[in-house]
């Protein structure tokens, strides 16, 4: 800690007594600054899933159709821009904290992230306009979410003693964690009201928040003065946006095929932002001040886990698209429940999900305080494994009960090695990195969610191609719908089908239109346009797509689970045991 901050923390120490605010030195701040943080990335990623899940309520709030094929673009947007943005900023913004202070970093963000809810639910504008409001005002309000996320777990690790870093550390990052499913449910609740009501929930306890933050944190890391990479941080921005920007364009149609691999704009993403990010390593190698410090990657422990956020976080992601779609666009309407209910619904089944994180989270930390974090860590990717596994299983139309142990099961998987995780991560640098450290296991993790779009969904559009053109063709007919017009719709390519199951839309009667319905006998233009016929008809290619999804996310998690298991060098480990035992 610098003479400054040493100043800082004294006089914030007494100021606490005299003023009512609990100073650096109080027993208990540190309980302070971990309820602040966690409360901090609670609302950050809630952030992300609550829009995820409210999209239905979205598209129609601002009167913008989702199977107009234009408008695939915006969906893809609202859905990665806010992850996107966090995982370019939050590498740079935990290096600022490190230089101008982390907790002046995370306030802002409070601040940030608080004046773009208010933005966010004015959106005046319909259509096109109306999408490209909430797309711009969300990239805002992710740098207030990247200031949030980068700085929280440094601001923690500094007030907490390496014996309850693991427990602090767990609560945090299970809060944060959970926070994306905590926000399915409260989108599922808040859309099927208003849904300007999903921007409003931030806007309250953002004030609550900031006000807070401001008034009770201190700086009480080490801060050192240092220059802004500012070639490294270009270079990181414009590399990663282009790669990940080319994954997600990728699952979009193009020249013909189903999807966008062979588009030229897509291939140059891909090349160029590889080359980009190759030149970003490169420079980063050679400046004295890097905002990616990669000497830390010589550290096994460090990298290790990050290695297993990344692979968690793109198999977490996948898990949470595929089960959206499969509640959404077929179990529900599959048993009785209105497209216009199921995102209420899907929100409230996946409940167990949560609740496994919040079990298991805390309990993680803790325990891995006392018994060590690598077995805990690999242990809980295992279970997440077999929850997989699990779910693979289970036929399309499956009964609740061994579905809810299932995402129970790995609720608790990522439960278990979330907090461990992030203490191996964060406990295995020098103290003045700890806001990079925090910041570069920010990016693998959002960085991973925003790949798990790209990679499942081309997995499941790739699935789906085989089998859902003959599927479609064959059910349509079999309603007596001409040949001429079955084939033709059977023709469109699957991300359209893909994203209409994962709207909980029925796209059945916009893709015959009237004019054919009309030409039907009664009984088979009801059926069409029920709410059975288009989950049934997509049930069959969708469980084929899901087989390789999850086989993937098996393996994912495996890998995982290997990167955590090497130990470190034998001189930090002593240290660390020094400091545990006081």
């Amino acid at each position: 800690m610098t003479t400054d901050n040493t100043t800082n923390a004294a006089g914030a120490a007494r100021g606490g007594a005299k003023s009512g605010v609990i100073g650096v030195e109080h027993p208990r701040y540190k309980w302070v600054a971990l309820s602040n943080t966690t409360l901090g990335m609670l609302i950050a990623t809630i952030n992300s899933s609550i829009v995820l899940i409210s999209l239905p309520a979205i598209f129609n709030g601002i009167r913008l159709d989702p199977l107009q094929p234009g408008n695939v673009s915006y969906l893809l947007w609202m859905l990665m821009g806010y992850m996107l943005v966090t995982a370019v900023l939050v590498v740079t913004l935990g290096r600022l904290g490190d230089i101008w202070g982390r907790v002046r970093i995370y306030n802002a963000g409070f601040l940030v992230f608080t004046v773009t809810s208010v933005i966010l639910s004015l959106d005046p504008l319909h259509g096109a306009g109306g999408a490209l409001w909430l797309i711009g005002w969300r990239v805002v309000q992710a740098l207030g979410g990247a200031m949030l996320m980068a700085n929280s777990a440094a601001i923690i690790t500094d007030a907490f003693p390496a014996t309850q870093r693991g427990m602090a550390l767990g609560v945090n990052m299970v809060a944060a964690i959970a926070g994306s499913f905590v926000g399915l449910v409260l989108g599922g609740l808040l859309a099927e009201w208003n849904w300007r009501s999903i921007f409003w929930v931030n806007v309250p306890i953002g004030i609550i928040g900031t006000i807070w933050a401001y008034r009770s944190l201190h700086e009480t890391g080490s801060r050192r003065p240092g220059k802004i990479d500012w070639w490294g941080n270009i270079t990181f921005a414009v590399g990663l946006t282009a790669l990940l920007a080319g994954i997600t364009y990728g699952i979009q149609p193009y020249g013909g095929h189903t999807q966008g691999w062979t588009n030229p704009w897509v291939l140059a993403g891909l090349v160029g932002g590889a080359a980009v990010l190759v030149v970003f390593c490169v420079i980063e190698a050679k400046v004295a001040e890097p905002m990616f410090p990669l000497r830390l990657f010589r550290n096994v422990i460090f990298a290790g886990n990050n290695v297993a956020t990344l692979l968690g976080a793109v198999a977490r992601g996948g898990l949470q698209f595929m089960l959206i779609i499969w509640l959404q666009g077929i179990w529900l309407p599959l048993h009785g429940y209105d497209y216009a209910d199921t995102p209420l619904w899907a929100g409230i089944y996946l409940v167990p999900l949560t609740i496994g994180f919040l079990a298991a989270g805390p309990l993680a930390g803790y325990l891995s305080d006392r018994f060590g974090a690598r077995l805990f860590a690999a242990g809980g990717l295992v279970v997440m494994a077999a929850s997989f596994a699990g779910l693979l299983a289970l036929p399309t139309d499956f009964g609740y009960p061994a579905f809810a142990v299932l995402v129970l099961l790995n609720g608790l998987g990522g439960g278990l090695f979330a907090a461990p995780n992030t203490a191996l991560i964060m406990s295995s640098v020098p103290a003045a990195d700890r806001g990079a450290a925090s910041g570069m296991r920010a990016t693998f993790m959002n960085a991973g969610m925003v790949l798990s779009i790209g990679v499942f969904f081309s997995l499941m559009v790739a699935g789906l191609s085989s089998s859902l053109p003959h599927t479609l063709q064959d059910g349509l007919t079999a309603q007596q719908v001409p040949v001429g017009d079955a084939h033709a719709i059977s023709q469109l390519p699957p991300v359209g089908m893909l994203f209409a199951a994962f709207l909980g839309y029925n796209p059945v009667h916009q893709l015959l239109g009237d004019k054919v319905l009309n030409g039907l006998p009664a009984s088979n233009a009801q059926t069409l346009t029920g709410r059975q016929f288009f989950p049934h008809l997509i049930s069959g290619p969708f469980h084929d797509g899901l087989m390789v999804v999850f086989v993937l996310a098996i393996a994912m998690s495996l890998v995982a689970a290997v990167a955590c298991l090497p130990r470190g060098r034998a001189g930090r480990e002593t240290a660390e045991v020094r400091e545990r035992n006081g």
